[in-house]
């Protein structure tokens, strides 16, 4: 449970007790022929004032906001929107005469009902409070219109690390002073940032129905929720589009997109035959490569409604790309938004795929749009489900093995953020700031409950829970408590002890493992080591399998204690035993047995993380059957587990040599997995370019560098060259140019790379312009830059305020994986000036103090 702040108040009382003079007979009298009297003392009470724990709970619905209808036209070079908003309302229960909207670095031009001023105030750039012309009742309805011009770059900027900025409306190369950059408008509405570009009740447990009239230049493409309903050209050269959303979802959802997009067209048919449109709207130059990126939607469309029972709901569904997001993608209703990471070109698809993102932004279109979560504290409801559709995404398509795999790096990344940034619950009330809600709890940790929710219930019941909450919440804001209660009624059973310990506590659990066999039975020992004056103390029902004789019995057991022992029977020589037969329990395990055991684990024991705990602890084995099983494990069918025992191959001996060599040949060469051939080039690399072998490593490595069609694979071979001799340091430099023409984000990033290492001044040219232009994106941008920011701090100073114009540029863009490694990149930069001012007596003081308090207001600028 959360350690709630106490907030103390010390109130001082003095406390005044007089005494008059006694009234009685028996008053006694002084020599002075005084009465005597009390002295009054003064003393100071301390008091302390409890007050309640902070709850940040649902806003309060005074007013619903039914329907939303919005005319805007812009003005770039001044990155501002005119617009006027329309807006139905009518007062939830309680008769009101007033309305306070959330409407954010605006100048409002006017406010009238029926043609008619109202009064209005707006005086923090943060809410309108309009006065009304009468008292309304819960039966009726009225509208508002409101004139006004959004000023997003007036507005005081937030964020978190989710989603960077909190501008709300982007107005992306506006002036067109970047000609290689398409202009193009956005909108990133969540959590609270909508209300920048439309007066609105900026919460998510508000719903409203939704039209847009869109007037741009005749040569931009636009994108709203809903339909396109017409497109009308007007006199002057521009073009009115009407887009109509008329089922109603939550503010923080409606979005825009402008620019002169290339628009692929693609379908999905319903299962009563009527046919979605799916479209992808992308850059002209990625036009013939936007089917590659997002051609599983429709087939992403059949699984989730099937496995649903839920159609989806929505009128169409079309994905847009967007330059300098402020966060990875945004589930918009119907009109999804992708930062220009998923830009990859059909070769750089060989490597990797955005499909786990882009389910993830589909299934929100029922977990978040369909029915919403009431609160950010409830954001779970949204992101864990939204999570978890990567798995059953990953499960579906590619496998169990792609499935758990990516999994565990999900566990993995809750376990970092949690270690670091502290553990709280799922359902957090008390929090800071409403963008923490963002983090590796709500996403990473949510999916692996829902996980293991899955695994107790089994499927039926799991998804027949999801259908249960889906159709009875349509359309609605929800919290926890009515996703266990749907589950409830399906299962029949109380259920709060699981959403309890996991949804509403904090932590997971550890649990320590140990066996001891005697005769025919396994006495089988697991402890909860958690701190439990911090975390629960856990209910887990799970199964032992427990293999003996050649065979395998699976037990059901319940972990509810802090020390559980369980007596097992079996029959025949023991041979291994594994708690958590299905690997789904969130929680560090450490279970201490044999390590014959894993050789036999290797073999039998059929998930992804038995077969990865056998590689890395029973290849610790120095018999034979050790070996055996690294050999054998090159040959596994998951890429993943021939990569590991690739990397154990040494542990074969000095006298396996030719083997050893032989098995990495052959993987680099041809292994189906690029992933794995990226490996095998790097071990080449870093084990043979020197002795027996070298010459064929060389030969091997440039011939992945020319014949691979893999981008991974050939970076990772000219990495690898570039840490041979100098022969090879010039040989890999001669690669490096020829492939700076590349449309490769993974391959310039690489380049970069290298250049940083082994290359002179003249390559700040190059480095500069694809940094600049975006042609690195993602988290190959977060590799570039730290590549580009290390070379650049080992430059002349004269070099660094030639080139500072970069730093400048990119200290105004709003790209999140800029914004990510920028502030740090720029601090190494002053230290290492500041260093080189203590170190080197030749340069030039005043131009290295220039540049530092350049450096230092470039900070401040930030």
């Amino acid at each position: 449970m959360t350690m709630r702040k106490l907030y103390l108040a010390i109130l001082t009382v003095s406390m005044l007790y007089g005494c008059g003079t006694s009234k009685n007979s028996n008053t006694t009298v002084n020599e002075n022929n005084l009465p005597n009297v009390e002295v009054a003392v003064e003393e100071e009470v301390k008091a302390v004032i409890a007050e309640r724990p902070v709850y940040h709970a649902s806003t309060t619905v005074v007013t619903d906001l039914i329907h939303t209808k919005l005319e805007v036209s812009f003005d770039w070079p001044k990155s501002q929107m005119k617009g006027s908003a329309t807006l139905t309302l009518s007062p939830r229960f309680y008769p009101t005469d007033s309305l306070i909207l959330s409407a954010q670095a605006m100048e409002i031009l006017s406010v009238t009902k029926d043609g008619k001023p109202l009064s209005y105030k707006y005086n923090d750039a943060q809410n309108l409070r309009i006065k009304l012309d009468k008292q309304y009742t819960k039966d009726e309805k009225y509208k508002v219109l409101i004139d006004y011009i959004a000023k997003p770059e007036e507005k005081k900027l937030g964020g978190s690390s989710a989603i960077s900025s909190d501008k709300g409306l982007y107005f992306i190369n506006p002036k067109g002073e970047n000609p290689n950059q398409m202009p193009q408008i956005w909108t990133q509405g969540e959590t609270e940032a909508n209300s920048v570009w439309f007066p609105t009740f900026d919460h998510p447990n508000f719903k409203s129905t939704q039209e847009i009239f869109i007037t741009v230049e005749d040569k931009y493409k636009t994108l709203s929720n809903g339909k396109l309903i017409s497109s009308q050209k007007n006199t002057d050269g521009t073009r009115t589009d009407y887009w109509k959303q008329d089922l109603p979802h939550a503010p923080y959802l409606f979005m825009m997109a402008i620019g002169e997009f290339k628009i692929v067209e693609d379908s999905y048919k319903k299962a009563d035959g009527t046919v979605i449109p799916v479209h992808y709207y992308v850059e002209p130059e990625w036009e013939e490569h936007a089917q590659a990126i997002f051609g599983e939607t429709p087939a992403m469309l059949k699984f989730f409604s099937e496995k649903l029972g839920v159609e989806y709901p929505w009128d169409k569904y079309h994905q847009v790309v967007a330059r300098e997001y402020v966060s990875g993608a945004m589930e918009n209703t119907s009109a999804s938004l992708f930062g220009d990471f998923v830009y990859k070109t059909s070769r750089e698809l060989i490597d990797s795929h955005s499909e786990s993102i882009i389910a993830h932004e589909l299934f929100h279109h029922w977990f978040g749009n369909l029915v919403t979560a009431e609160s950010w504290s409830n954001l779970p409801l949204n992101e864990s489900f939204a999570n978890y559709s990567q798995y059953l995404w990953d499960e579906f398509r590619h496998g169990r093995d792609e499935a758990d795999f990516n999994a565990e790096k999900e566990k993995d990344g809750y376990y970092q953020t949690a270690g670091a940034g502290g553990h709280h619950p799922m359902i957090w009330y008390d929090y800071e700031d409403h963008e923490n809600m963002f983090d590796a709890h709500a996403y990473n940790k949510g999916g692996r409950i829902l996980h293991m929710l899955r695994y107790y219930l089994g499927d039926d019941a799991f998804f027949a829970g999801l259908n249960l909450y889906l159709e009875k919440n349509i359309f609605k804001a929800a919290e926890m408590a009515n996703l266990r209660l749907a589950f409830e009624e399906v299962s029949g059973e109380d259920l709060n002890w699981f959403f309890d310990q996991w949804f509403f506590a904090e932590g997971h659990p550890e649990l320590k493992i140990t066996q001891e066999i005697k005769e025919n039975a396994v006495l089988l020992k697991i402890e909860q080591t958690q701190n439990l004056a911090n975390f629960p103390l856990y209910k887990i029902p799970t199964t032992v399998g427990v293999y003996a004789g050649g065979g395998k019995i699976s037990h059901s057991i319940v972990i509810d204690k802090s020390v559980n022992e369980y007596v097992i029977p079996f029959t025949g020589d023991i041979e291994n035993v594994i708690v958590d037969e299905e690997r789904v329990v969130l929680g560090k395990i450490t279970h201490r047995k044999p390590r014959e055991w894993y050789v036999h684990q290797y073999y039998n024991a059929p998930r992804y993380l038995d077969r990865r705990e056998a590689i890395i602890n029973g290849s610790m084995l120095r018999t034979q059957e050790g070996k055996d099983l690294i050999e054998d494990a090159t040959e596994d069918d998951f890429w993943e587990i021939r990569k590991l025992a690739l990397d154990r191959l040494n542990r074969l001996g000095q006298d396996k040599e030719e083997v050893i060599f032989a098995a990495i040949e052959n993987a680099v060469v041809n292994d189906e997995s690029s992933k794995v051939r990226a490996f095998a080039a790097s071990f080449l690399a870093d084990n043979y370019l020197e002795g027996t072998y070298a010459d064929k490593a060389r030969t091997l490595l440039k011939n992945a560098i020319e014949k691979d069609e893999s981008y991974l694979v050939i970076s990772s071979a000219l990495s690898g060259l570039a840490e041979g001799n100098e022969e090879d340091v010039k040989a890999a430099l001669k690669y490096a140019e020829s492939f700076e023409s590349e449309n490769s984000s993974t391959m310039r990033a690489q380049i970069i790379s290298i250049y940083q290492n082994h290359g002179d001044e003249s390559k700040m040219a190059y480095m500069s312009r694809v940094i600049l232009n975006g042609e690195v994106s993602g988290y190959d941008m977060i590799g570039a830059l730290m590549s580009f920011a290390n070379f650049y701090a080992n430059q002349t100073v004269d070099k660094q305020l030639e080139y500072f114009y970069v730093l400048e540029e990119l200290s105004n863009k709003s790209d999140a994986y800029i914004n990510a490694i920028f502030p740090m990149n720029v601090m190494t930069l002053i230290r290492s000036a500041e260093s080189r001012a203590e170190s080197d007596s030749e340069i030039d003081k005043e131009k290295n103090q220039e540049y530092i308090d350049k450096l230092m207001a470039l900070m401040n600028f930030n």
